[in-house]
């Protein structure tokens, strides 16, 4: 049995057993004390992603970038008793990437070149999660605190976090503050591509001289994250209410991706029919601090419309800044129907480090030719419907269809990536 299929199958072992003792301790509370959640609710969310650009990273920054993913998760919150709620969100994420494929452009095919996908395994791959979470309220409500941990695991990464929160409510939970933090601890599995490996020899390789790479393992594949975050939320007016919140993220560790490769401008071209060999693989500072910071507001127009806006600024000391701001405005249709059109702009400087294909020398310590470092802007539109039965009068077993939601997002980013997401999720209740 592979380490995927261990996974899955610990997952639904785990969800059995929960459902189970959802239905046991439910029967067995007799107290009347009003909970935080009434019974238990399942959410089942399914996403469909598909990308195609020209500035793969795998092939330093000149490539395909074609990717389809599709991800489905299931979400059960569960009421333990009056004041406490487990919640645990298992998830697998399916991908087939063409740019991933060229960390072997050998491995299928007669023609190699970076601009088509390798018809070998390294093409698509898959992620499975379990995010597990405890939350505590106080008798008068006006206190919460949750503790919650992260577990995945894919073909080259891995990952397991854990972390917690702290929310005070006052002025009669018009004001809301929380603190609360993270840790991340992944693990690289590195993949390096395939002119870079030990033993590696091909006598199709063209080019004046010795093909020579100064490319060397990494000796650490730790990563580790740290994230603390603050939050403050005010309701300003019957109409309006606004939000305030900072993160600081600090990162240490192979920073780097490993499959990635760096063309130089000071090293001859190699090739392997139309695909040039590897001078080295990305080479990024290994630590990280990373401060966004920004607010929200939300504004009660009429019955039939709420605005929706979001601003923020993000500063690293690896010279990205970045601006983010949306406008989201859902427009109530009927008592069960909402339509919610959404905008997104984006925009980033490059980091210190990037540069586009050759044009770094060597003699650097640090390099990437990864355009999700470089400066562009993105544009994301979407619409979204949202159907409500508030009766749930539709049933799945012993559960009622409480909502459906349907989401379609275009994004084009000026380096020319261009991108859709199809989002669909229900939520079910229990009786």
């Amino acid at each position: 049995m592979t380490q995927l299929s261990r996974s899955v199958k610990s997952v639904f072992v785990i969800l059995f057993f929960l459902i189970t003792f959802i239905g046991w301790s439910q029967q067995a509370d007799t107290s009347y004390k009003r909970r935080v959640l009434e019974t238990s609710e399942i959410d089942v969310l399914f996403s469909y992603y598909n990308q195609d650009g020209q500035n793969a990273a795998v092939t330093g920054g000149e490539g395909t970038e074609e990717l389809t993913d599709a991800t489905s998760s299931i979400v059960l919150r569960m009421p333990m008793n009056e004041d406490d709620i487990l919640t645990v969100d298992v998830g697998l994420s399916a991908y087939t990437s063409a740019s991933s494929s060229n960390v072997n452009p050998l491995d299928g095919g007669l023609n190699v070149t970076p601009f088509d996908a390798s018809s070998g395994e390294s093409r698509k791959d898959m992620l499975v999660y379990i995010n597990p979470s405890y939350q505590h309220s106080s008798d008068d409500r006006n206190t919460i605190w949750s503790a919650n941990a992260y577990f995945s695991s894919e073909y080259d990464y891995s990952s397991i976090g854990f972390g917690g929160s702290f929310t005070k409510l006052f002025n009669e939970k018009n004001t809301e503050i929380t603190l609360s933090g993270r840790v991340f601890l992944d693990k690289w599995n590195s993949q390096y591509p395939i002119e870079l490996r030990e033993g590696f020899f091909d006598n199709r390789i063209s080019g004046n001289g010795n093909y020579s790479p100064i490319f060397t393992e990494f000796d650490d594949e730790n990563r580790n994250s740290y994230s603390l975050s603050l939050s403050f939320s005010q309701i300003l007016s019957q109409k309006l209410q606004g939000a305030l919140f900072m993160d600081v993220v600090s990162q240490h560790g192979l920073l780097s991706t490993p499959f990635q490769r760096v063309y130089f401008s000071d090293f001859e071209d190699f090739y392997i029919d139309e695909f040039q060999l590897a001078d080295n693989v990305e080479q990024l500072p290994d630590s990280r601090f990373k401060l966004p910071v920004g607010g929200r507001l939300n504004y009660y127009l009429n019955d039939l419309v709420i605005l929706r806006s979001y601003y923020r600024f993000y500063w690293d000391d690896w010279g990205v800044n970045s601006h983010t701001a949306s406008l989201e405005a859902p427009v109530k249709l009927s008592d069960k129907f909402t339509v919610y059109p959404s905008y997104r702009y984006y925009t980033q400087t490059a980091a210190d480090y990037f540069y586009p294909k050759e044009q770094a020398l060597s003699t650097y310590d640090f390099y990437t030719s990864d355009y999700d470092l470089s400066n562009y802007d993105a544009h994301q539109y979407g619409v979204g419907v949202q159907y409500k039965d508030i009766f749930t009068s539709a049933r799945l077993l012993n559960f009622g269809l409480k909502t459906i939601n349907l989401q379609f997002s275009r994004y084009n980013r000026s380096d020319g990536l261009d991108a859709f997401i199809v989002t669909f999720g229900t939520t079910f209740v229990g009786n």
